[in-house]
């Protein structure tokens, strides 16, 4: 029995009450595919660049499906056809329809049995990729070790991914385990990824694979010098949850922002399409290996954190429901919360200490992610020290899993806060 004495009958009745909620969805899910998870797969079978008018290869493909109505058959389906008829390979095919010399709609259909045939010998070379990335990391792991949990969390972000790699590495020298890399502002609701390796953003660095690719590298190098493996963080939601989960996957990735219904409540995203992304792009996490994190701080942050605290526990019981679904451990399910308590509450700090005690022991097994205060952060840098430093005894004594640090400015001036590593 743990430290709160909690029920766990109301446990199991609330884990059978969000597996009901997640089923009902489960019968949509299965029905339906969404544009971004169809980019995704041709992502996965090899499709990359941009065409002459710098549009990513995967949205040309997808949108030449998709306006014939086709995309229902699946952009595999449509990629392969092709290759056959014209005996090209993924990329020469892509390349020469983003140059509009191939209709994909249009292309003479081939033999169903080996257009399978070939389907799934790439979802298999796809897959061993991600195998092999996976490996990487065990390679890694093996040989450097990791810090003593909690993980420190550190987030850079400036938008240029070469000055966040500088940053990154102060980081890592300073003793952060974690480097969190926030996306730019607004790319949530960008229908497409960009492309290439990116000097400018806007309170954040925009996601691409070879960001990724950059910021990876970075670490691996910042990671040997020091002695330690560094887990790389960014940010699998919004419109190409999907697509960045693979390219997570395919850059080594360690953990991503990945919340089932985030996108739904925060970005008013269609919740059909959110709901089959986060189905497919968490198979994809799951089987590369990477950790998720919730959003469920996000509810403290527009909400009482007292009188608002059951949403996070349902919240995080529906995540836990739909990663299971996905095929997920309840190792990869970094499950979300905060410490936002009005410190002016009296018995605050209890009540902060038995909402994490009570999050640690309903998911003993997931590595819980602890966000610090921002919402009661003010001018007075005095009181946010002890703030933090409350917020720090509360993430030891509860034994939390990833430990985001508290920053001064938090939520006063975030892209000046993020640019100044220093203040570590």
């Amino acid at each position: 029995m743990g430290k709160l004495q909690l029920d766990q009958g109301m446990i199991n009745a609330a884990r059978e009450s969000a597996k009901k909620i997640v089923a009902d969805i489960k019968e949509h899910i299965d029905l339906h595919s969404t544009v971004s998870v169809e980019r995704a797969v041709l992502r996965l079978f090899g499709v990359d660049g941009v065409n002459p008018e710098d549009i990513p290869l995967p949205n040309v493909l997808q949108e030449q499906i998709s306006k014939n109505g086709k995309l229902g058959m699946g952009a595999a389906f449509w990629l392969v056809n092709g290759m056959l008829a014209y005996n090209l390979d993924v990329q020469a095919l892509a390349e020469e329809a983003g140059r509009g010399k191939i209709d994909l709609i249009r292309t003479a259909s081939q033999d169903y049995a080996k257009v399978k045939e070939v389907m799934d010998e790439l979802a298999v070379k796809a897959l061993a990729k991600i195998v092999a990335k996976r490996k990487e990391r065990d390679i890694y792991l093996r040989n450097l070790g990791e810090g003593p949990k909690p993980y420190l969390y550190v987030i850079v972000a400036t938008g240029n991914i070469y000055e966040d790699v500088v940053q990154a590495k102060a980081a890592v020298r300073q003793g952060a385990d974690i480097i969190a890399v926030i996306r730019s502002t607004g790319q949530s609701l960008l229908d497409y990824v960009p492309y290439g390796a990116t000097t400018e953003g806007f309170g954040g660095t925009l996601a691409t694979q070879e960001n990724f690719r950059i910021m990876r590298r970075a670490l691996d190098e910042a990671g040997t010098e020091v002695g330690r493996y560094i887990r790389l963080t960014n940010y699998c939601s919004g419109l190409c949850m999907p697509e960045i989960a693979v390219m997570g996957a395919l850059e080594r990735l360690d953990v991503m922002l990945n919340d089932s219904m985030y996108g739904i409540i925060f970005r008013d995203i269609n919740m059909q399409r959110t709901f089959a992304d986060q189905y497919f792009s968490r198979m994809v996490n799951g089987y590369a290996g990477i950790v998720i994190n919730t959003g469920e701080d996000n509810y403290l942050t527009t909400a009482d954190a007292v009188e608002a605290a059951h949403t996070v526990l349902a919240s995080q019981f529906i995540n836990e429901q739909f990663a299971y679904l996905s095929g997920m451990p309840a190792g990869l399910m970094g499950l979300g919360h905060a410490f936002e308590i009005s410190p002016d509450l009296e018995d605050g700090f209890v009540l902060e200490l038995a909402q994490a005690q009570l999050i640690r022991e309903v998911f003993p097994e997931a590595p819980i992610k602890f966000m610090p205060p921002t919402k009661f952060i003010t001018g007075n840098i005095f009181k946010g020290h002890v703030q933090d430093a409350m917020f720090n005894v509360a993430s030891i004594l509860t034994g939390q899993s990833i430990h985001l640090l508290g920053i001064l400015t938090e939520a006063m001036d975030l892209a000046n806060c993020w640019m100044k590593p220093k203040a570590l």
